[in-house]
């Protein structure tokens, strides 16, 4: 039976965990020319990665109900219909049916995993994450003539064209295609300079021309919508809690599997 997940702070003091010891006693085993080819095309931090979270999950209980829906869910998204597409899907990605099952399961344990050890601490890490989830929409149009961005931006204060003709036919980025609209998406997502730009204005604010890189651009606080606690982002609080631990554990432990792990010369 798989033991329990062995948490960061339950990590033995200046050694490894029983777990990243079984790791590399793995790999030891490994022929050093594989060893070297991971190295070689920086596969080994990925080895490391997936084999601590598979080793994190692999207690986790699966209803026989939940995989037989995640395994008709992959059959249908990857067109296997029959046996026989089955079958050459296998040997094509030299796969056994038990290491298939197990990359199917794998979400479920993983999301289950998430609830359990961190779902409890979700709350506190979204309030400190708050403002980075929060959710705007704006217009933009950029162009790289700064003459021209205030002359657009002239447009439209005084009421002679919209944004979104404006952006239709002058902005020279993708926001083109969706009249100057984006969003909404998280705040963090933009440039800081125009974050920091959008957060200090009101809705429906015009924003003087301003220069980004090569671009003069002129931009218009749409609307803001606040990120709220739910049971979603509850599950993004947890897997990303989950995330830290586990890069935690491959930053501690890298260099020594490394060390330990590399061929002889």
């Amino acid at each position: 039976m798989a033991r329990p997940f062995v948490k960061p702070g339950d990590w033995p003091a200046g050694g490894r965990g029983v777990r990243f010891e079984r790791m590399i006693e793995s790999l030891q085993g490994i022929p050093a020319s594989t060893r070297s080819l991971l190295g070689r095309h920086q596969l080994l931090r990925t080895l490391v990665q997936r084999q601590l979270i598979a080793e994190a999950v692999a207690a986790e209980p699966i209803q026989a109900e939940e995989l037989e829906k995640a395994k008709s869910q992959f059959l249908q998204q990857n067109r296997l219909s029959s046996e026989a597409d089955l079958a050459s899907y296998l040997q094509n990605q030299a796969l056994s049916q038990e290491d298939l099952v197990w990359q199917i399961s794998l979400p479920l344990r993983i999301r289950k995993h998430c609830i359990t050890h961190y779902l409890d601490k979700a709350e506190a890490r979204f309030l400190t994450r708050k403002k980075q989830l929060d959710q705007v929409v704006y217009s933009l149009v950029r162009v790289q003539d700064a003459m021209l961005a205030r002359e657009l931006y002239l447009r439209i204060m005084d009421g002679e064209a919209s944004f979104a003709d404006v952006a239709s036919q002058f902005s020279e980025g993708p926001e083109k295609a969706s009249h100057g609209i984006i969003g909404p998406k998280p705040l963090n997502q933009a440039h800081p300079m125009l974050a920091e730009r959008l957060l200090s204005s009101q809705p429906r604010q015009l924003l003087e021309p301003f220069p980004i890189d090569q671009w003069w651009l002129v931009a218009r606080l749409e609307q803001c919508i606040p990120a709220n606690f739910n049971g979603p982002v509850a599950e993004q609080m947890a897997m990303e809690l989950f995330d830290e631990t586990i890069e935690l554990e491959i930053s501690r432990n890298m260099n020594e599997l490394s060390a330990t792990a590399a061929p002889s010369r």
